[in-house]
C-alpha cells in the first residue's frame, strides 16, 4: 500500500480499512473518488466472494486450532465473534462507500451494533448473529437502503442474522415492554457507524434502569429463569441436558451476568475494537460478574472454569452436529468426551467421566447463583425509596429477614458447624424458609461439616430433616434434602454420598443422575406418606399408616443406590456400606440390619413381578422364604415403588402397579399363615367352583361343563373369575359359529393396558405370529399368558400398550388390532414386510449410541415345572417376534412370557417346556439354545458385540 493510502486510513477514514484490505485481495487500488462509486469497480458478487473466502478461511483456522486444543472454547468463541466483526465492518464500509453520503446529515446517521451473546463478544459456530441498526429518529431513505443492502449480503453469506432497526426513542420504548429486548441491549456493542448514537443509547438505558424499573427487570429475569427450568425438567441432572437453557447451564451464567450488570454495575467497552478496551475487558477471562468483587478467589476460579467448560462443550456440540444444537444427547456425549480427553478409567467409561464433570459444573453454577443472587437482591432492596432494615429477632436465637430465617450476628458456622443443621431444623419445625443469604453462608462453610460425621446430635437433626414431610402445599417449609445436597452439607456429612453426586447412568432408562434419583425417591416416599398419591397407589398409602420402621425406610431409600458406579453389584456393596453408615446416623442394630437388608434386596420385588410368573407357587414360596417378615415386605414394597417412580415419569404405570399389588398380596398371604402357595389343588377347585356359579345363569349347562374341562391347573390359577367368564363366552361363541379364529380386545384403563385374547387352533410359531403382528400394529407387549386347552385350541392372552405406555381405547385402534391379528393367522398379512417398514421409523440416532450387550440366562431351578429363559438385549420393533420364532424352531412350548423394557434394554422371560412337556436338562441342548437365541439378538443392526452368561 502506498504512503498516500496509509495516510488516508487515519482519522475519520480509518473505518474504511477493512474494505481496503478486501479490495487489495482483488488487486484493486482505488482512490477515494473510486470508492464513492465502488459499484463500478467491484461487483456485488465479487464482494460476496471475498467475504465468503474471508469468513471460510478464518472459521476453518479457528476450528482447527480449537479442535487441536491450541485455544480454549471461550477463546474460539471470541475469535469467531471478532472474525464476524471484521467481515461486517468491511461490508459496512463497502455499503457506505457505495452510497457516498453516509452520515452526512442527521437523518443519514446509522450505527450498527452487536447485541445479545454476539454483543458480549462471544459467538458459537452456528448461533444467530444478533445486530441492531440504530438510526436517527427520522431515518432517511438512504440509511434504510444501506440497511437493506447490508442485510441482503449477510443473508447471501448464509449467516443466521437476528436483526432489528430502531431509533433511540424506539429502543427506550421497547425495553419498557419487552424484557428480552432490554436483556439483549445490556450487551450492546457498537461495531461501526455513528458511535455517538450508541453512547446516547447506553446512557439513556442506564438512566432508565433504576428503582422500580430495575426491580421489575430483576424479578422478571428470575421468573423467566424459573419458567425455563420448569419447561426443561427443573433439574440440572437430566442425563440428556440442555447445555444452553437447562438448569445450571450457560444461560444461568449469563443471567448472573445480566443481574450483576443491571443491579451492581459491570461496564462493557463501548466498541470493543481498541487494544486498550480488549485488555480491560477480555471476554476470555470469564463471566463479567466475576469482576464485581463479591466472590472469593476460589469461587471466581470456579466461575471462570465453568464458563470456559460450557463454551468448550458448546463449540464441540455445534461442530459435531453441524447446526445450532444445544442438547447433549446420547449420541454426541461419547464423541465430545473423547475429543476433550475423557478416557475410560477403571470401571468408569470415558463418557460417564465427561458427563459427571458436566453435572458437577452445572452444580457449581447453581451454587454460584446461591452466592451472588442474594447480594443482588439485597442491593436492590437497599436502593428502594424509604428502605429500612428488615432484620427481626427470630426463634431460638436466629434472625428473620423478610420472614425468612437467617443466622444471628453472634453465630459463627466455622466455629460451631452444628449451627448449620440447627438452623435448617429450626426452619423445619417453625415451617419457614431459609433466607438466600443464609444459604450463601451454608455453601461457604460446607467444608466444616466434615467435623460432624460422628456427632450424634447432628445425625439426629439430619434424620429429622430427611423424614420431614415433602408434600405440604399449604405450608412454607421446603423439601430439605435438595438443600442439603446443593449446599454440599450432605456430601461432607456422608462421604459415600459425594461419590454419587453427578454420577451419570448412561442409559435411556434413568433420566437423572444417581444423587438426583435418590432425592426424587425420598420426595416421592414423602408424597406417598402424605396421601397425595392415595388415589394412584392406595395400597402404599395404607401401608405407610402402620409402619414400625419409618426411620429405617427413609434411610434405606437414601442409601439404596449409594454404591452405584463402584463396579460390581451395587446392591451388595450398598448393603455393606449401610452397615457402616447407619450406626453413624444413630440407628440401632435392628434398624441397621433392616436397612442393609432392604438395600440388598431393593430390586427383588420389581424383578420378580415383571420377569417371573407370579402364578407359579414356587415363585411365591421362594420370595416368602427370602422376605420372612410381613413388616419387611411392607418396607420393601414402599422402597420399590419410590425407587421406580423416581427413575422416570414413563417407568411407572398402572400395569406395573397391578403386578406389584398382586405379588404383595400373594406373598403376604403366605407370611401371615394363610393358604399356602403350594395348595394348588384347593385353589384350582375353588376357581372352578366360582366360575361354575357365575356361568350357569349365563350359558347352557353343557357349555359350562365343557369349558370347565378345558383348562389345565395353570389356567385356573392365572386368571380371576371375571376373566374366566369372558373366556367361557368366547369358547361358546366360537363353537356356536364354528369360528376358526376369535379375537377379543378389552381395554383396562385403570391398569394401563389392553387385554388381547386370541382363541384359535394351536400350532408351532403361533406366539411369534401374534407378537410380530402386534409390533406391526405399533403396540408393545408388556405381559403374556399362553395356554393350550385340552381340546388342542390355544387360548393366548397378551396385555399390550401404545407407544406412550397407555391402554388402547380408541375403537378404530382396537378394530385395527383385531383385523391385523386375524389376517396374520389366516396367512393374509406379510409380517416380515410389516416389520421392515416399522424399522424405518425405529430408534433415533441418539438411542443407537447406547450399547446393550446381548445376554441369555437359562434357569432350571426357579420353577418346578418349567425351564426359565431370560433374554436381555436392545429393544427394537419385532424383537419379540424374532425370539419367539427361534424358540418355536427349537421345538419349545411357551407357557408364559413376561416382557419388560428398561429404556433401550428389553428383558424378556419365557417359561418353556419341550415337546414332551419336560424341562430342559441336556447341557448340550441348553448351550445350543443359548447360542441360537444370542444369534437372534444379533439381528439388531446396531448391535455389534455379544456376550453370554
Amino acid at each position: 500500500m502506498s504512503d498516500s493510502r496509509s495516510h488516508r486510513l487515519t482519522g475519520d477514514t480509518q473505518l474504511l480499512s477493512p474494505l481496503y484490505t478486501l479490495l487489495e485481495q482483488l488487486g484493486s487500488q482505488p482512490d477515494t473518488d473510486e470508492l464513492r462509486s465502488a459499484e463500478n469497480d467491484i461487483s456485488r458478487d465479487e464482494i460476496l466472494m471475498v467475504l465468503r473466502r474471508h469468513l471460510g478461511a478464518g472459521q476453518s483456522e479457528i476450528r482447527e486450532a480449537f479442535e487441536k486444543r491450541r485455544i480454549s472454547g471461550v477463546a474460539a468463541a471470541h475469535a469467531l465473534a471478532a472474525l464476524t466483526d471484521e467481515a461486517i465492518r468491511g461490508l459496512v464500509a463497502f455499503a457506505e462507500a457505495r452510497a457516498g453520503t453516509a452520515n452526512t446529515t442527521p437523518q443519514d446517521r446509522l450505527c450498527l451494533c452487536a447485541t445479545g451473546g454476539y454483543g458480549a463478544g462471544l459467538l458459537a459456530p452456528f448461533s444467530d448473529i444478533d445486530v441492531l441498526f440504530l438510526t436517527d429518529e427520522n431515518a432517511s431513505a438512504a440509511a434504510t437502503a444501506r440497511i437493506e443492502f447490508i442485510l441482503y449480503i449477510l443473508w447471501d453469506l448464509g449467516l443466521r442474522v437476528g436483526h432489528a432497526t430502531r431509533s433511540l426513542s424506539a429502543c427506550l420504548n421497547d425495553v419498557g415492554t419487552d424484557i428480552t429486548i432490554r436483556t439483549a441491549l445490556l450487551d450492546l456493542r457498537p461495531l461501526c457507524g455513528n458511535l455517538e448514537l450508541a453512547a446516547q443509547l447506553r446512557s439513556r438505558l442506564s438512566e432508565d434502569l433504576q428503582e422500580r424499573t430495575l426491580a421489575s427487570f430483576i424479578d422478571g429475569k428470575i421468573e423467566e429463569r424459573g419458567r425455563r427450568h420448569k419447561r426443561l425438567g427443573d433439574s440440572f441432572s437430566m442425563v440428556e441436558p440442555n447445555l444452553k437453557e437447562g438448569r445450571g447451564g450457560l444461560r444461568d451464567l449469563q443471567t448472573l451476568n445480566w443481574l450483576g450488570r443491571a443491579a451492581l454495575g459491570c461496564p462493557l467497552p463501548l466498541t470493543g475494537s481498541t487494544e486498550a478496551e480488549e485488555t480491560a475487558f477480555p471476554p476470555s477471562h470469564g463471566p463479567s460478574f466475576v469482576s464485581l468483587g463479591f466472590l472469593t478467589d476460589r469461587e471466581a476460579h470456579r466461575a471462570r472454569r465453568a464458563w470456559n467448560f460450557f463454551w468448550t462443550v458448546r463449540l464441540h456440540l455445534h461442530y459435531i452436529t453441524g447446526r445450532a444444537e444445544e442438547r447433549l444427547t446420547f449420541d454426541v456425549q461419547p464423541i465430545i468426551g473423547g475429543r476433550m480427553g475423557y478416557a475410560t478409567h477403571g470401571r468408569q467409561r470415558g463418557v460417564e467421566r465427561f458427563m459427571r464433570h458436566y453435572f458437577l459444573t452445572a452444580r457449581d453454577v447453581l451454587r454460584l447463583t446461591y452466592l451472588l443472587e442474594p447480594i443482588v437482591l439485597t442491593h436492590l432492596e437497599t436502593r428502594q425509596p424509604g428502605a429500612t432494615s428488615l432484620t427481626e429477632q427470630g426463634p431460638e436465637g436466629f434472625n428473620m429477614i423478610a420472614g425468612k430465617l437467617f443466622p444471628g450476628a453472634h453465630m459463627d458456622f466455622a466455629q460451631n458447624p452444628r449451627l448449620m443443621f440447627q438452623m435448617l431444623d429450626c426452619a423445619r419445625r417453625h415451617e419457614c424458609e431459609v433466607h438466600p443469604l443464609a444459604l450463601q453462608q451454608l455453601i461457604r462453610h460446607e467444608k466444616y461439616a466434615i467435623s460432624l460425621r460422628d456427632d450424634p446430635e447432628t445425625a439426629r437433626l439430619f434424620l429429622e430433616l430427611l423424614r420431614a414431610p415433602s408434600n405440604q402445599p399449604d405450608k412454607a417449609s421446603p423439601f430439605w434434602l435438595p438443600i442439603l445436597n446443593d449446599t454440599g452439607l450432605l456430601g461432607h456429612l456422608l462421604p459415600d454420598w459425594s461419590r454419587v453426586v453427578g454420577q451419570m447412568q448412561f442409559d435411556s432408562y434413568h433420566i437423572y443422575t444417581v444423587d438426583e434419583h435418590i432425592i426424587e425417591a425420598v420426595r416421592i416416599l414423602g408424597e406417598i406418606e402424605a396421601g397425595s398419591m392415595a388415589d394412584e397407589i392406595p395400597l402404599a398409602y395404607e401401608l405407610t399408616r402402620d409402619l414400625w420402621s419409618r426411620k429405617a425406610l427413609y434411610v434405606s431409600v437414601l442409601l439404596h443406590d449409594i454404591a452405584k458406579g463402584r463396579g460390581g453389584d451395587h446392591s451388595e456393596i450398598g448393603a455393606e456400606l449401610a452397615l457402616d453408615i447407619c450406626p453413624r446416623l444413630g440407628l440401632d442394630p435392628e434398624e441397621t440390619d433392616t436397612v442393609s437388608w432392604l438395600v440388598l434386596h431393593h430390586l427383588l420385588l420389581s424383578h420378580t413381578a415383571f420377569t417371573r410368573d407370579i402364578d407359579d407357587p414356587r415363585t411365591i414360596l421362594d420370595l416368602a422364604d427370602t422376605i420372612q417378615s410381613p413388616e419387611r415386605l411392607k418396607l420393601l414394597l414402599l422402597l420399590t415403588i419410590a425407587d421406580m417412580r423416581a427413575v422416570s415419569p414413563k417407568v411407572w404405570n398402572a400395569w406395573k402397579a397391578t403386578l406389584l399389588r398382586e405379588l404383595y398380596s400373594r406373598v403376604a398371604e403366605v407370611l401371615e399363615g394363610g393358604m399356602a402357595a403350594s395348595e394348588q389343588d384347593v385353589r384350582v377347585a375353588h376357581a372352578r367352583q366360582l366360575a361354575r356359579e357365575n356361568l350357569l345363569p349365563l350359558l347352557p349347562e353343557d357349555s359350562v361343563n365343557q369349558f370347565l374341562d378345558l383348562g389345565y391347573p395353570s389356567y385356573w390359577l392365572g386368571f380371576d373369575t371375571e376373566t374366566h367368564i369372558r373366556h367361557a363366552r368366547m369358547v361358546h361363541d366360537s363353537d356356536r359359529y364354528n369360528a376358526p379364529i376369535t379375537v377379543e380386545a378389552t381395554p383396562i384403563p385403570d391398569r394401563g393396558v389392553t387385554e388381547m385374547t386370541i382363541l384359535c387352533a394351536d400350532h408351532p410359531g403361533l406366539f411369534s405370529q401374534i407378537a410380530g403382528t402386534i409390533a406391526v400394529a405399533g403396540a408393545s407387549i408388556v405381559d403374556a399368558r399362553i395356554h393350550t386347552l385340552s381340546d388342542g385350541m390355544a387360548l393366548d392372552t397378551f396385555w399390550v400398550q401404545d407407544r406412550n405406555g397407555c391402554a388402547f381405547e380408541d375403537p378404530h385402534q382396537l378394530g385395527r388390532l383385531n383385523t391385523l391379528i386375524e389376517q396374520a393367522l389366516c396367512g393374509r398379512l406379510n409380517i416380515a414386510q410389516g416389520l421392515e417398514e416399522t424399522h424405518r421409523f425405529g430408534m433415533s440416532r441418539r438411542m443407537r449410541a447406547i450399547h446393550v450387550p446381548p445376554r441369555v440366562v437359562i434357569d432350571n431351578a426357579a420353577s418346578d415345572r418349567h425351564t426359565i429363559i431370560e433374554i436381555n438385549g436392545r429393544d427394537r420393533p419385532g424383537l419379540l417376534h424374532d425370539i419367539t420364532a427361534t424358540l418355536s424352531k427349537e421345538a419349545l412350548q411357551i407357557a408364559s412370557a413376561h416382557i419388560t423394557t428398561y429404556g433401550m434394554r428389553a428383558v424378556d422371560v419365557f417359561y418353556v417346556k419341550d415337546l414332551l412337556g419336560q424341562k430342559l436338562h441336556e447341557p448340550e441342548r441348553i448351550r445350543h439354545i443359548r447360542a441360537v437365541l444370542l444369534n437372534s439378538l444379533k439381528a439388531d443392526p446396531v448391535t455389534t458385540t455379544a456376550s453370554t452368561v
